[in-house]
């Protein structure tokens, strides 16, 4: 699930029917329909985000090719995303519709052009080992995919001569280090210190890495997958924590509702002055929409009697706490 997915996966409508009359499959179709039109969108408004960073004008149909690359991409992490929810509930029978993407072309309120994507599983309950691999499934792969994609960015950064072509003025004053920018992760600065701390490689300042399509792209894929690996309600990681643990997933859960509080609340001291402060005011938000929508604790979905995880499910279930330790963003986004 991704940071604006439905937070009602799973879906707790009642069962799909076995028997298909000529009724449920003319909504199917429509279903399908309602899909495609849902990416093509989709497609169009990350395209008009990737022109938008790549300081060109984004309401210029000319300009559109500026922003394939990165609408590629960011789709790409997306869909591995949805598409390991997807392909998991296929293997446990569960019903699930196809991906549903969510356009977003209002740049000056998400530059990034998307709210990310929702499936639905079409069923009211199911057993441990199903809800934990279908949780699992999605931000798996795509952390792996925005792994891949910053890889290829940090062994391709082009030399600084690609910024000057988008800022010929940064060649005459030099390039800024204020500004809009994005906030460190562990991952992200450990790649930069592997791959771009030689003195032949130019990195971009984190206020012009929204430039680089690859950088961008596998960074905010980590963004919204440490978002959705927090273990609370029914985001990704709530239902990996409420197979793992049961009952007791309300312990992790209100640990990191209230971690979110207090990083909001830090953030808070920046309009007192204070600057370098590790927090952000938009946590503050994330946790009202946790609170109010998606809920702290998960609901229940199978029996308390189902039997535990096995031994690899549960490494697994801690390698993606792992993964959201190195991908979190205390200050996802500032102005420097």
């Amino acid at each position: 699930m991704n940071q604006s997915e439905s937070p009602r996966y799973p879906d707790f409508t009642e069962p799909v029917s076995i028997t298909e009359n000529t009724e449920t499959s003319e909504k199917k179709n429509y279903g399908f329909l309602i899909n495609i039109l849902l990416f093509a969108f989709t497609f169009f408004s990350t395209t008009i985000a990737g022109v938008f960073w790549a300081n060109q004008d984004p309401y210029q149909l000319s300009n559109f090719s500026f922003g394939l690359l990165y609408s590629f991409l960011i789709l790409l992490v997306i869909s591995t995303h949805e598409f390991g929810h997807y392909f998991a509930a296929r293997i446990h029978s569960v019903p699930v519709t196809l991906p549903y993407y969510i356009p977003f072309p209002f740049i000056f309120l998400n530059p990034f052009g998307t709210m990310g994507a929702v499936i639905r599983l079409k069923t009211k309950f199911y057993d441990r080992k199903a809800l934990f691999d279908i949780g699992v499934s999605g931000p798996i792969a795509g952390w792996i995919t925005s792994v891949i994609i910053l890889v290829i960015g940090f062994t391709n950064l082009p030399p600084v001569n690609y910024l000057y072509g988008l800022h010929p003025e940064y060649a005459v004053s030099g390039i800024p280090e204020s500004g809009f920018s994005f906030g460190y992760n562990l991952l992200f600065w450990t790649f930069e210190k592997i791959f771009a701390s030689s003195s032949g490689v130019f990195m971009p300042p984190m206020n012009e890495v929204y430039h680089y399509p690859f950088l961008c792209v596998g960074w905010f894929g980590l963004l919204i997958t440490s978002l959705n690996m927090m273990p609370i309600g029914q985001l990704d990681g709530g239902h990996i924590s409420y197979a793992m643990f049961g009952k007791k997933h309300i312990y992790p859960a209100y640990t990191f509702f209230a971690a979110l509080l207090f990083f909001g609340l830090l953030g808070l001291l920046q309009f007192a002055g204070f600057n370098n402060i590790p927090g952000s005011v938009n946590w503050l938000v994330w946790a009202l929409l946790i609170f109010f929508v998606i809920k702290i604790k998960h609901p229940p979905v199978f029996s308390e009697y189902d039997p535990p995880l096995g031994i690899g499910r549960m490494l697994v279930g801690w390698f993606t706490f792992f993964i959201f330790i190195i991908s979190f963003c205390p200050v996802p986004v500032f102005e420097a």
